[in-house]
């Protein structure tokens, strides 16, 4: 007779927990929008990363006498140009990649930045509350009182444009939503009873900022981050398209759409293209925030 001893199933209820992780990536997969949003997203971030591979051409090499030629033309080499060349002959699918890159840092250094600022003020301002709540808020009711394209054209005229420059006045002057949203979390928070109780045993108030209150707040902070994304890559192409962003021979999407104008009749390829490159990163990444949104959102867990 066999000794071997045999595998029971385990109770539901002895199961080990699945991690929070997993838990939250079956939760996301479920919502094929903010899926479709990670993939596009992934593959633009994946694309700027290997624009090298991608493409053969030279985003600044300009050739006049392959100038406006359209789609899937071959120049004299036999390389197929697949989204044509623009007005000095230079191909469009490697611009567009390329363009990627500007785009991309503008917005992830951006957001770094502001990000960052608002939830240090919101922490502070939600937590102490009193004349430092009062201060900060008034700041930001400062800083919504300006227009930022009046800003950013003020800004830009006197320090000259360039990325670094816009990276700065995009990040400095986007904070205020940030601290709002930090700041309605963390006022609820300091009332909760695990803060007072660390409060009531001597914490200090910086540990319990960031043992207690940070970790709770993260979670919104991250949604409007992710969404902000978005934003920052639209005001990143408008400020290009007036001429106030990266200065040529860089390519980026906006100055594309500014040269591409001209041509709207003659050439749809010079600005359609570019136009397209937005429209989808910024779909993808406001699909994806939708959808990280709805998963984090402790009301809406099923």
């Amino acid at each position: 007779m066999s000794t071997r001893a045999t595998a029971l199933p385990m109770p539901e209820a002895l199961a080990p927990p699945r991690s929070e992780w997993w838990v939250f990536m079956r939760r996301l997969a479920r919502r094929r929008t903010s899926l479709f949003g990670l993939v596009v997203v992934t593959a633009v971030v994946a694309t700027a990363l290997a624009a090298a591979l991608i493409t053969p051409f030279d985003p600044t090499e300009q050739d006049i006498g392959a100038r406006l030629k359209a789609p899937l033309t071959r120049d004299a080499g036999g390389r197929v140009h697949v989204l044509g060349t623009d007005h000095l002959g230079r191909d469009i699918l490697a611009r567009i990649v390329f363009g990627a890159r500007p785009a991309l840092l503008v917005g992830f250094a951006a957001v770094a930045i502001s990000g960052v600022l608002g939830m240090m003020a919101g922490l502070l301002a939600g937590y102490f509350g009193g004349r430092v709540d009062d201060v900060l808020m008034r700041l930001a009711d400062i800083q919504l009182a300006f227009p930022f394209i009046l800003l950013a054209i003020a800004v830009i005229g006197v320090l000259g444009p360039s990325l670094t420059t816009i990276i700065c006045v995009i990040g400095v002057s986007s904070w205020v939503v940030y601290a709002r949203i930090v700041r309605g979390a963390a006022l609820s928070l300091r009332e909760r009873e695990f803060v007072q109780a660390a409060q009531a045993l001597g914490g200090r108030d910086g540990r319990i900022l960031i043992r207690h209150v940070l970790p709770n707040v993260f979670t919104p902070w991250l949604v409007v981050a992710t969404l902000d994304m978005a934003r920052v890559i639209v005001i990143e192409s408008a400020l290009s398209f007036l001429g106030l962003g990266v200065q040529p021979p860089t390519p980026t999407w906006g100055g594309m759409l500014a040269d591409g104008r001209v041509y709207i009749s003659t050439a749809w390829w010079l600005a359609t293209f570019p136009g397209l490159a937005i429209l989808l990163t910024v779909l993808g990444i406001n699909l994806f925030g939708d959808g990280l949104r709805d998963t984090l959102d402790p009301r809406l867990k099923v």
